[in-house]
């Protein structure tokens, strides 16, 4: 049974700012985790993924351990706001699952707390580099062919990341301060709405925009306060195309009139 959501809990392309790559815009600190509707049936599903799946969706190469017990201290510090308790080494969360925390093992002890997955980015040299990461719901593309990989590197497949673009999110990464993190959100079309879709790079996407399903991914950047590594967490939302609210369906139908106006 596909996790969908009942409807779409953040949509910023309904407003033309939202629309303008990179699309990035402030978001205030207590904002960037986020505990919906859909957290029970999707961290079954990542919990299930973790257990059976772990060299799929985490990773963390050497150099990477001091940033991921950081964020994992940040996450722990945030959680009572969003409907955890905690008690001692034991987190109590949402759905009443209990999470022992291992701060020998912060990535894998984040992706059994939050629906979010979380990928550690370092400088190194000139550009920031993917160094680990928990990635249950990748949307087509696989942590194996990211991990270690400049950012520049690692947006190759997207056609709009040129040169240009990329030298603005890295001037966006190296200025970024630990007090404000940023956000955007994309909207992609797939036919399949399962959560866990991992591509290489070299194969189709499997996506048309007559699909049904309609997923959106929260992105949040923050800095880390000690080690100034950067976070990049990844929400997913997936929902059927008739769930949009008549605000959302109209910004959709003037996005794709635009897109369509442009390929002509």
């Amino acid at each position: 049974m596909p996790v969908l959501h009942p409807a779409l809990p953040y949509a910023p392309w309904t407003r033309p700012a939202g629309r303008r790559l990179p699309g990035v815009m402030p978001l205030a600190r207590a904002d960037w985790l986020m505990v919906d509707a859909a957290y029970a049936p999707q961290m079954k599903e990542r919990r299930k993924l973790l257990a059976e799946r772990p060299a799929d969706v985490l990773d963390l190469l050497p150099g990477g351990q001091e940033a991921a017990e950081e964020v994992l201290d940040e996450v722990l510090r945030d959680l009572p706001e969003h409907g955890f308790t905690a008690e001692g080494a034991r987190v109590t969360c949402p759905d009443g699952f209990t999470v022992e925390i291992d701060p020998t093992r912060p990535l894998w002890t984040l992706g059994h707390l939050l629906q979010s997955d979380f990928c550690l980015l370092q400088k190194r040299g000139a550009e920031h580099v993917l160094t680990g990461a928990v990635l249950c719901f990748p949307s087509s593309w696989t942590l194996a062919e990211k991990l270690g990989k400049p950012l520049m590197r690692i947006h190759k497949p997207v056609e709009s990341y040129d040169g240009q673009m990329g030298a603005r999110v890295q001037r966006m990464f190296d200025l970024m301060r630990p007090e404000q993190p940023l956000w955007r959100a994309n909207l992609l079309y797939y036919v399949d709405p399962a959560l866990f879709q991992p591509r290489s790079e070299r194969a189709p996407k499997q996506r048309r925009r007559e699909s049904v399903y309609l997923r959106s991914e929260r992105q949040c950047l923050l800095k880390l306060p000690r080690c100034g590594a950067v976070v990049f967490s990844i929400h997913t939302a997936v929902i059927s195309r008739d769930c949009l609210t008549p605000e959302q369906a109209a910004a959709l139908r003037e996005i794709e009139a635009g897109s369509a106006q442009a390929g002509a």
